[in-house]
């Protein structure tokens, strides 16, 4: 009788712990009503010039964040290898997490395939962090790396 008590005790644990894990994940991640990218299509960055807007009809939540496929074909690729997809920094400008360990806004049209990851960068009133990123690429993905940990 034991047993079974401290067995399911184990696995409620577990999935309480589980659950604040994914919501924890979640709410470090640059979304909106828990949809990443603003809607974009995460394979469309790797596979053309520009992405592509996602459709309701082909979501997947994935950890506590929802990201929208411009097609069946794309939401299968991501689902067989979702970190391959997901954008670094949990989405957010890759320069100012380098630079200023913040989390800022991204033009979602604005970004850079580093190392086979997606790339965020904010773009908007004539300040596009990606030419900043550019000039010193390397110092600012090693600063980034180490303060993304911070959250």
């Amino acid at each position: 009788m034991n047993r079974i008590f401290v067995s399911l005790l184990l696995i409620f644990f577990s999935f309480c712990y589980s659950q604040d894990s994914v919501t924890e994940r979640a709410a470090s991640f640059n979304i909106e009503d828990h949809l990443a990218l603003e809607g974009y299509d995460p394979v469309s960055y790797f596979e053309g010039e520009k992405p592509v807007k996602g459709s309701k009809q082909y979501s997947a939540n994935y950890k506590g964040v929802v990201y929208r496929f411009c097609d069946e074909e794309s939401k299968n690729k991501f689902l067989l290898n979702p970190t391959k997809y997901e954008p670094a920094y949990g989405g957010w400008c890759a320069y100012a997490m380098g630079a200023k360990a913040k989390k800022v806004s991204v033009d979602p049209e604005t970004f850079k395939i580093i190392d086979g990851k997606l790339n965020l960068f904010y773009n908007s009133f004539f300040n596009n962090t990606l030419k900043s990123w550019n000039k010193d690429e390397q110092n600012l993905k090693e600063k980034a790396a180490e303060n993304w940990l911070k959250f």
